[in-house]
């Protein structure tokens, strides 16, 4: 698994893969990716509100405070994030 220092993930703006549906369910959503047929299960509501937030917010730690995300869970929430992004769930935005 790749590491990524917190400071550095909390920076990136990162989005939905345009190819990726959520599905809401009761424990969280799940997260299909159409292009390369991965499933994966988005297991706390927060997390999908967090990721739901990131194309509207100019880096993950806005979105993070945005979605009112108490700061002493961020970590948790860039070792989801790592893992979304290895399966290519999110990826980099482009900003220009």
């Amino acid at each position: 698994m790749t590491t990524t220092p917190l400071a550095s993930m909390l920076d990136r703006p990162l989005e939905l893969h345009p190819q990726v549906a959520l599905r809401p369910e009761p424990f969280g959503a799940l997260a299909y990716h159409y292009g390369n047929r991965k499933l994966i299960f988005l297991k706390h509501p927060d997390v999908v509100l967090v990721v739901q937030a990131l194309g509207d917010q100019p880096t993950v730690g806005a979105a993070l405070r945005s979605c009112d995300i108490d700061q002493a869970r961020w970590p948790s929430f860039e070792k989801a994030f790592i893992a979304l992004i290895e399966s290519e769930m999110l990826h980099d935005r482009t900003v220009g």
